[in-house]
């Protein structure tokens, strides 16, 4: 191997983790049907470990069940849709708006998933992506995980906290 292509190398696994944010597992789902949400966090804040991750859920996503993880507590908030849902012949007009994992650690070194099991309602419009804006608390330090562009454009290799985000698919 040439040194200028060992070079090249090196140099972009050093970037990696400054490039690495917290994304989504499953980059596409289909609208009309569950769909689970795995977060995955590859790193703490500039070298300092996790402690708590919120995850806004977008409207038009219902039916939000948060997975417990060991070492750590798990919190559903609730808040009021900005319309009526019906999901299993039931109306719903509230429901879970943000899930928050916390009291656990989860080293800079180390890597771990956070997962939602959610249902996409037939309101959601196929073919755009959905965004989960996500903030990660560590003990020293905040990553703001909630840029989301404006509608038709997608994210750049530039922005620097860019929200996780789903393709959705008709069904």
């Amino acid at each position: 191997m040439s040194k200028a292509i060992l070079l090249a190398a090196v140099a972009t696994l050093a970037a990696w983790p400054a490039a690495a944010h917290v994304s989504l597992e499953n980059r596409q789902a289909a609208i009309g049907a569950g769909y689970k949400a795995v977060f995955t966090v590859p790193h703490g804040c500039a070298g300092s470990a996790t402690t708590k991750i919120r995850v806004q859920i977008p409207e038009g996503v219902i039916a939000v069940k948060p997975m417990p993880k060991a070492g750590w507590s798990v919190e559903a908030i609730s808040g009021k849709y900005a319309v009526e849902y019906s999901y299993h012949g039931r109306k719903f007009t509230e429901g879970v708006k943000e899930v928050v994992w916390s009291g656990g650690k989860l080293p800079d070194s180390h890597y771990d998933e956070f997962v939602v099991s959610t249902y996409l309602t037939g309101s959601l419009k196929p073919n755009t992506t959905l965004y989960f804006p996500v903030v990660q608390e560590c003990e020293q330090g905040v990553s703001r995980w909630i840029d989301i562009p404006a509608p038709g454009a997608g994210h750049s290799h530039d922005d620097k906290s860019p929200a996780p985000g789903v393709k959705l698919m008709s069904k």
